[in-house]
């Protein structure tokens, strides 16, 4: 391949997945919970998973996201009830974030939610062509937290 086309290819590929995320997000945000953001359904299913204790910069770390963006999201889940914030009892600068009950509740609401129209899309394109994107885009995600 040359040069201009490994860079037309690079830009096609890298369009499509803006675009797409794009589009994903309009289509998900359309069926969260009423005042869930993608940002918070993002963030409680991570403390769901992990069902441990994080701090706001691990939280940003883990999200690739500044301080800042994480704290404002940690505030709107905190005010909402998804989260408890506490002080970190080891260094008394820094806090620890929780998932709470209504936080879970909320998290597997907001599955139960866009659950039906990812299986849609899954269904409608096959889910062997799903299978066969997520090895590329693991390692692409690899390759940029590897640079990030």
């Amino acid at each position: 391949m040359t040069d201009n086309s490994i860079h037309s290819l690079a830009v096609t590929f890298f369009s499509e997945i803006l675009t797409t995320e794009q589009l994903i997000r309009a289509k998900l945000s359309k069926v969260l919970p009423k005042g869930m953001e993608i940002s918070h359904f993002s963030v409680l299913n991570h403390l769901a998973r992990v069902a441990d204790e994080r701090s706001p910069a691990q939280l940003a770390r883990s999200f690739h996201v500044t301080r800042g963006a994480m704290t404002n999201t940690l505030n709107k889940l905190e005010w909402a009830g998804y989260v408890h914030i506490r002080p970190d009892w080891d260094d008394a600068r820094r806090k620890m974030v929780a998932i709470s009950p209504a936080g879970l509740r909320a998290r597997d609401a907001a599955i139960s939610a866009i659950t039906p129209v990812i299986g849609d899309m899954v269904s409608d394109l096959g889910d062997e062509k799903f299978r066969a994107t997520l090895p590329v885009l693991r390692e692409l995600r690899l390759k940029l937290e590897e640079g990030a």
